[in-house]
């Protein structure tokens, strides 16, 4: 499920004129395979894995995800069912 949604994503990215770099596809990663409740966890998680990530990079995914409609970041940064709504 997980690969289907990250494969949503990214379509939808590109077809919003996104490049998807390696960054960006470690990010959706963190994302969709945990809860998080700032970009700052976000951040760290990501640095992790790839220490040429910066707190900008996150700050800017995110927005990226919620303008395209596939984020909400209400209490909890998650995955929305932006497919769904798109047909409604």
């Amino acid at each position: 499920m997980q690969k289907e949604q990250q494969d949503r994503i990214i379509r939808k990215l590109k077809a919003e004129g996104c490049r998807i770099t390696k960054q960006r596809r470690i990010l959706l990663d963190i994302i969709l395979e945990e809860d998080c409740s700032c970009c700052k966890e976000i951040y760290y998680k990501a640095a992790k894995l790839d220490t040429g990530i910066g707190s900008a990079t996150v700050y800017r995914m995110i927005h990226t995800l919620e303008e395209i409609g596939v984020m909400n970041r209400k209490n909890m940064f998650r995955i929305t069912d932006w497919e769904k709504e798109e047909k409604e």
